[in-house]
């Protein structure tokens, strides 16, 4: 289409407020004009309509005019209006030629330049800032490992409520209803909220570098697990060189408390019966087998006893007392465990020799607390032909319960059972327990059943 043409097109469109138009090619009319911006590479020459009396900057310009022919052009400079030229109808055409555009190219793409230089230095000293803060930060943790820095602790416990010590010392009236102590803390029994909730308040004494990884490892761990048969974390305080737990109070104390007491004293009416010791063996290996094998990494107790075993109120058991815990990976490794204490008594051959520590320690404990639960007594406290058996090995102990369970004479093993219980038990589940009792008490770890041995042995005579 030619020049003249396409001019006239625009003129006689009402909508049309701009066109471009490629020499002796195309012709594009153009109702919205949002700048007067153009840009390198622009293919042809772009022409605004406007009025002819509209003031306008010294560059040329071409005026077009209807005839009885049709559009008659004429050059002049901006600001100077041909004579007899006064009809308003009549519109200038400014050209904002390419050939303009083409000598500001250059000029164009340097700000876009110096911004992207601009925005590529302002994100590199972000990364740099945030890493040399990371590594900062790192090196802080590292210096204050003692009394470590609150933050720290959020990762670990946001899914824990947080309580201030000034909360925790109000809801156990300054700490004065103590209800146990253990060898990383003191237990006292308190009331939380609104709602009044009883709680148990476990108070890590000794703050050191190591109570304070105990700390951090007793909350990773009771994060990660949900089982009936152990106790349940509600909440914690980190406060200052604070570190306090805060559990599910459970109202019949420990399995030590009911089933050590003796003749004539005042709790001999709740001397556990048969069918309620060989209930709490079976709900403790449940929960062991839990920590060993179903949580998404190995949990090893490593202080398992009867002061560890709480009894509800329908005298179901559960597990405490986390903080000698220890996480094993589930690469089939023995890894070494440091800084780790049982209790005497209760603990595994392999603690004295120096082994790695697996859950098979929590295995040879069991074993112990079986025997106690059938015999009523500590296993230490046992009497063997006149001697103690706290003077003497466990081995003893292991070697006169297989020859009682070898006699086949009659009641072989009714004088290895609690005599409180005047004969009421079920002698084929106490056969079982003290078989199983002696499979956990193997010095060598490999020939211990795992617990989920243990659970099935126990269910397969259940009542």
């Amino acid at each position: 289409m030619p020049f003249h043409d396409c001019g006239k097109k625009c003129l006689e469109n009402c909508a049309c407020v701009v066109f471009q138009y490629k020499e002796h090619m195309e012709c594009y009319l153009k109702s919205v004009l949002f700048n007067g911006k153009t840009f390198p590479g622009l293919p042809g020459t772009v022409y605004i309509k406007v009025p002819a009396d509209f003031h306008v900057p010294e560059f040329h310009v071409h005026q077009w005019q209807h005839d009885g022919d049709g559009l008659a052009t004429q050059e002049h400079i901006a600001g100077c209006t041909p004579a007899g030229d006064n009809d308003s109808d009549s519109k200038v055409q400014l050209n904002v030629s390419a050939s303009l555009s083409a000598r500001d190219a250059g000029k164009a793409v340097w700000p876009y330049l110096y911004g992207f230089l601009s925005a590529l230095l302002v994100v590199e000293a972000i990364v740099i800032s945030l890493g040399c803060w990371l590594f900062s930060s790192k090196g802080l943790f590292r210096q204050s490992r003692v009394y470590a820095v609150e933050e720290g602790y959020k990762l670990i416990t946001s899914h824990f409520q947080r309580y201030t010590y000034a909360e925790i010392r109000r809801a156990t009236g300054n700490f004065t209803d103590v209800i146990g102590r253990g060898g990383s803390g003191v237990v006292y029994k308190g009331v939380l909220g609104d709602d009044e909730r009883v709680v148990a308040v476990k108070v890590l004494k000794n703050v050191s570098r190591q109570s304070e990884e105990e700390f951090q490892a007793e909350l990773s761990v009771i994060g990660r697990i949900y089982h009936m048969n152990l106790v349940r974390m509600w909440g914690c305080c980190s406060q200052g060189k604070h570190r306090i737990l805060v559990s599910e109070f459970i109202e019949n104390g420990s399995l030590a408390q009911k089933l050590f007491h003796r003749v004539g004293s005042d709790d001999d009416h709740d001397v556990l019966d048969w069918n309620q010791r060989f209930r709490i063996a079976l709900g403790v290996a449940k929960g062991l087998a839990y920590l060993h094998n179903e949580c998404s990494e190995w949990i090893v107790h490593c202080d398992m006893k009867p002061e560890n075993i709480l009894l509800d109120h329908d005298l179901e058991p559960k597990i405490t007392d986390f903080g000698l815990s220890k996480l094993l990976n589930r690469d089939g490794s023995d890894a070494a465990l440091t800084r780790i204490r049982g209790t005497r008594g209760y603990m595994a051959p392999e603690w004295v020799s120096n082994l790695p520590v697996t859950e098979k320690v929590d295995v040879f404990s069991y074993g112990v607390i079986l025997l106690e639960l059938v015999k009523g007594v500590r296993v230490s406290e046992w009497v063997i032909q006149g001697i103690k058996v706290c003077e003497m090995d466990i081995r003893m102990v292991v070697r006169v319960t297989c020859e009682k369970m070898e006699s086949n004479e009659r009641g072989c093993t009714d004088d290895l059972v609690d005599y409180r219980l005047k004969g009421d038990f079920n002698h084929v589940q106490v056969k079982m327990m003290l078989k199983t009792a002696v499979s956990c008490l193997e010095e060598d770890r490999s020939k211990r059943p795992n617990m989920n041995s243990v659970v099935q042995a126990l269910i397969s005579v259940e009542d």
